[in-house]
């Protein structure tokens, strides 16, 4: 019997760790289902989830050439249609542009009046920022060699 990606199987939980469990499926094959693949919640501890013995429905989720074989428990449970949430884009939905309102010729003048009075102001801000930054930070540096411009 080979064992296909995509397969339903039935295994008993023969091995766990901290990060999954080991399920015997029969014909001496063994594979792993990851702490992740076991429920659709976040699973701390999976010995809250799973005991050795447990009797479980896995879905192979690949199969690898040096015959290591994932499984998953989540993955192999129906979901009812209710529950499986459906992505669909959705169209855009911008609103229209706006069209420019001018005033005349005047309005651009005071725009850029504000502008350059806006900007200076920053520079000024900024630079009385960076120069309490620089006196509060002088003494500070500590490491070796002497001070860095």
């Amino acid at each position: 019997m080979s064992i296909e990606v995509g397969a339903k199987l039935q295994g008993k939980v023969s091995g766990i760790t901290n990060f999954g469990a080991f399920v015997d499926l029969g014909n001496r094959k063994t594979g792993l289902v990851h702490i992740s693949e076991v429920s659709d919640g976040f699973v701390k501890d999976i010995n809250d989830v799973l005991k050795v013995g447990d009797e479980v429905t896995v879905l192979v989720t690949s199969v690898g050439d040096d015959g290591k074989i994932g499984l998953s428990i989540r993955k192999a449970v129906d979901k009812p249609q209710a529950e499986k949430k459906e992505f669909r884009k959705e169209p855009n939905r911008r609103p229209a542009p706006k069209k420019p309102f001018s005033k005349g010729p005047s309005a651009n003048v005071n725009k850029k009046e504000d502008f350059d009075s806006l900007m200076s102001s920053f520079l000024k801000d900024s630079d009385d920022r960076l120069s309490s930054l620089r006196r509060n930070t002088e003494g500070k540096r500590g490491g070796r060699g002497g001070r860095r411009n």
